[in-house]
């Protein structure tokens, strides 16, 4: 088990028991020694629909009280509605969830009462774990008792998304839900209902299902594209499993990139300063008004970003990531109202702002997603790809410009490259490949663009089989 881009993950069977305790314990303590709680203090714990994310709680939640602390339970919640309620009650919070990842991993999400903990709480944790275990201190994973407060989270949340939009402002489109799996599936319904909206839901599902949208499955486009069909949709909505990354299809069923539902939302927030991975598109900085950071990938980058450019006296700062989810800085004015920040990502405040734009142009998604010219980006990963095998690839690839050369000569001729996170090259001919191990799961991801849909997913698919075959040959 490690921290990724976003969280601690492992295996589901290893993260039960005794090892969550422990994180759990080490999280605990470390609040405690850096005066960011007190014993008494509340902590909150939500968790995803996956089989093994109540016992995973359960073990936390007894790590926790045995140090002091008093448990709410929140269940099974949208990790910005967990996130939202914990700085509204200025307490720490668990989010049991492996977001997008096979059902046989899980992993655990931590915040502070000021919000997601950063890469270095992420070391501290990771030290005062180590020096729990070779102390040999008792860890106690026996569940501990809830207090149910589901309701009030999700009621903030609810609260907060009905207050983005006016009245009716999606009134006469028809939009699907696809539930699957997700922890956001009945608020999507009611919210989108709520602004007047024609809900049509389907795909709901009693076993986890992991829907990437960063890198959504043929699978998964088929079943979009064929639901579009059948029921006539202006647009399908959905999210990876714990609600804080969003999938909006357009009326035929493809769904948008994330990166382009960030930059609706950047446009449809006015923000100032917009902070986002290498991996979001190339055309963002010609995309708005608005001044771009770039970041390695993950959520603690991102944040990392704005809270440079608050500090640097920047106003209206927001952040997003690839996969579509948003994170706000600073408060901002929406709707006549001043909406607080939420430094986590968010699925919701960027599905509203495009379904929203749909509704006031009067356009077909496929017709406003055209419009802002974007590169033609794709992106796609090699899953159970050995982390061993992704540090060796990257380290040949690092190791020497012909090795580099070699490994792209059926693709193209190296430009220029930059290892902000993993190795970006822009090809002699404008095309740019990205490979980059993920930071959470053993899987090895490839992004590219080109100058048409076709080119990209040509180029992608020649990147994902260089891969392969460079792994094969070892």
């Amino acid at each position: 088990m490690k921290f990724g881009t976003s969280g601690l993950r492992g295996l589901s069977a290893d993260l039960k028991g005794r090892s969550s305790a422990l994180y759990a314990t080490a999280f605990g303590r470390y609040l405690l020694q850096s005066k960011k709680a007190e014993q008494d203090d509340v902590i909150l714990i939500g968790r995803d629909f996956r089989g093994s994310s109540p016992e995973i709680a359960g073990n936390c939640a007894g790590a926790l009280a045995s140090l002091g602390f008093k448990l709410f339970d929140c269940k099974t919640v949208p990790t910005p509605a967990l996130a939202l309620y914990g700085l509204e009650r200025r307490a720490a919070c668990l989010m049991i969830t492996g977001s997008h990842i096979p059902a046989d991993r899980n992993g655990i999400k931590f915040y502070r009462p000021d919000g997601e903990i950063d890469k270095a709480d992420e070391v501290a944790i990771t030290r005062l774990a180590a020096e729990i275990e070779a102390a040999g201190d008792a860890v106690i994973s026996t569940p501990a008792p809830f207090e149910d407060h589901s309701a009030h989270c999700l009621q903030l949340f609810f609260e907060r998304n009905t207050a983005l939009l006016p009245e009716a402002a999606l009134a006469g489109m028809k939009i699907g839900v696809y539930q699957h799996s997700t922890v956001a599936r009945d608020l999507m319904v009611d919210i989108l209902a709520y602004y007047g909206a024609e809900v049509v839901a389907f795909g709901r599902s009693k076993t986890f299902i992991p829907v990437d949208t960063e890198a959504v499955s043929e699978e998964t486009i088929a079943l979009l594209k064929s639901w579009a069909s059948t029921h006539g949709l202006d647009a399908i909505v959905s999210t990876d499993g714990d609600g804080d990354r969003p999938l909006v299809a357009d009326e035929t069923g493809v769904p948008l990139r994330g990166d382009l539902l960030g930059i609706i939302a950047a446009n449809f927030l006015g923000a100032h300063t917009v902070v986002t991975p290498v991996t979001s598109n190339s055309g963002i900085e010609a995309a708005g008004p608005f001044n771009v950071v770039r970041t390695r990938v993950g959520s603690p980058f991102v944040i990392a970003g704005m809270e440079e450019a608050v500090a640097a006296g920047k106003d209206l700062v927001m952040g997003f990531e690839a996969n579509g989810g948003l994170l706000t800085a600073t408060s901002f004015d929406i709707n006549g109202r001043s909406v607080r920040a939420l430094p986590t990502r968010d699925c919701f405040l960027p599905m509203l702002a495009t379904l929203s734009l749909a509704a006031i142009r009067k356009e077909p998604l496929s017709i406003i997603a055209a419009s802002y010219k974007l590169p033609f980006a794709a992106a796609d990963r090699l899953e159970n790809f050995p982390l061993e095998t992704s540090t060796a690839l990257m380290a040949y690839l690092h190791g020497s410009d012909t090795n580099l050369t070699e490994f792209l000569q059926p693709i193209g001729e190296v430009g220029s490259k930059s290892d902000i996170d993993g190795l970006r090259v822009i090809l002699r001919d404008g095309r740019i490949i990205h490979f980059r191990p993920s930071g959470n799961a053993p899987e090895m991801r490839c992004y590219v663009e080109a100058g048409d849909a076709a080119a990209a997913v040509s180029l992608l698919n020649a990147g994902l089989t260089r891969i392969r075959r460079w792994a094969e040959a070892r």
